[in-house]
């Protein structure tokens, strides 16, 4: 096969990996005529940096990655796009068993609901805080680029907490998560699968709340790629996408939950038990107390446009770099964030398989309060129910607005 064709992509061992693992296990890339190699990482910074050296044409990354990159707030600047997502939602916020006591003394429920777990761990941070004996509680997230720091963040703010002086938080790689949660290090995380449901079992920690609460159906990974090997390779990508998009609707097909779980587990990529993995692809999470509760859209991989690039994503997200302190609001620094999500690029690739393409580049994120039709080409699509759980609502054309809405 020629060397054009093919492609070394990274990815980190967790559920969200799934799209790639599978477009190389069952031969989807193979059929497209890609090559396709992939290269396990230990570390989001290794797989920015790696991406940036061109050691990886492609990789699955965190959704704000390449805006920060392109934004010049990474080590290594080199110009990149994200044609396809890879799903939504898959993160949680687990606790440490103690700090869950804590928090079901203040009324806290084993139910994941954003809201009524904030306040219990808005009582708990305001005792800690009028206590001189008892240290301000510590969370870990996986990068400061990264979805689980915004929307941890913002679901603090929301329940009144201050991130930066009530609380501290840290980065930690997703890997070591459990291990800091069981030693002490850290009272809690936000963190993708497998690593919420693995402290469930082995009763080291309690999920507290998910993504897909915070956020309903919300982005997490995507397929970060190198802005000038797209150019040159346009034909090539737009194959790995197709291909990409085919494992997506594998992965997302009820009846493959076990063999994605049996592939998943092997050694070569998450490399952790089957057991670990069902739970977060079935929407039915361990609590860490031995009971299981259903959540509905945990983890989708096809369904609702879930690989599709929406710039009102890449806007949000933008919008909470700007809210935290990493950057600065400009007209131009919007339009870098805007221009790094590529529908255009989805579009084309996708086109001859019929799916459904939504006609609209962005939308308003929260505006759906249930299953709604919306505009599409090919198929028939169907979007949300979506947003966040306070009721908030964020229009990418009133980005300013929002920006200055926002308190810290």
């Amino acid at each position: 096969m020629g060397g054009a064709n093919q492609i070394t992509a990274g990815f980190l061992p967790l559920l969200d990996s799934a799209v790639l693992v599978v477009a190389k296990e069952l031969n989807f890339a193979a059929a497209e005529g890609i090559d396709l190699a992939l290269a396990r990482e230990t570390s989001w910074a290794n797989i920015r940096d790696r991406l940036a050296v061109g050691h990886f044409q492609v990789a699955h990354v965190l959704a704000p990655m390449p805006i920060a990159c392109n934004l010049g707030l990474t080590p290594l600047v080199v110009p990149t796009i994200v044609p396809m997502a890879l799903g939504l939602g898959g993160n949680a916020v687990t606790v440490s068993n103690a700090l869950w006591a804590d928090m079901v003394d203040k009324g806290a429920r084993a139910d994941f609901d954003p809201a009524a777990t904030g306040r219990a761990l808005k009582a708990v941070v305001t005792d800690r805080g009028a206590s001189t004996s008892k240290p301000m509680l510590r969370f870990a997230v996986v990068h400061p680029y990264s979805g689980h720091n915004y929307e941890f963040r913002y679901w603090l703010a929301a329940c009144g907490i201050d991130s930066s002086r009530d609380v501290e938080i840290v980065i930690v790689p997703p890997p070591l998560m459990l291990d800091a949660l069981a030693s002490g290090t850290i009272d809690g995380y936000c963190v993708g699968e497998p690593w919420n449901t693995a402290a469930a079992l082995a009763g080291k920690g309690h999920i507290a709340t998910v993504k897909a609460a915070i956020w309903r159906s919300s982005p997490e990974k995507v397929l970060g790629v190198s802005a000038r090997w797209a150019e040159d390779n346009l034909d090539v990508l737009s194959a790995l996408l197709r291909a990409l998009c085919k494992a997506a609707e594998w992965c997302g097909n009820a009846r493959n939950r076990g063999d994605l779980a049996r592939i998943l587990a092997e050694k070569s990529y998450v490399g952790r038990p089957r057991e670990w993995l069902l739970p977060a692809l079935e929407g039915e999470l361990p609590d860490g107390s031995g009971d299981t509760k259903a959540v509905a859209d945990f983890f989708v991989p096809f369904a609702k446009a879930a690989t599709f690039p929406w710039k009102s994503h890449a806007l949000w997200f933008y919008s909470q770099m700007v809210r935290w302190g990493q950057i600065q609001h400009s007209a131009e620094h919007a339009r870098i964030a805007r221009e790094t999500y590529r529908p255009d690029l989805y579009r084309a690739a996708l086109k001859p398989l019929g799916i459904a393409l939504p006609v609209a580049n962005a939308k308003v994120e929260g505006a759906l309060t249930a299953a709604t039709p919306v505009g599409s080409s090919g198929a028939s699509l169907v979007l949300g129910p979506d947003g966040f759980f306070d009721g908030g609502l964020f229009d990418p054309d009133k980005l300013d607005s929002y920006i200055a809405s926002q308190k810290l």
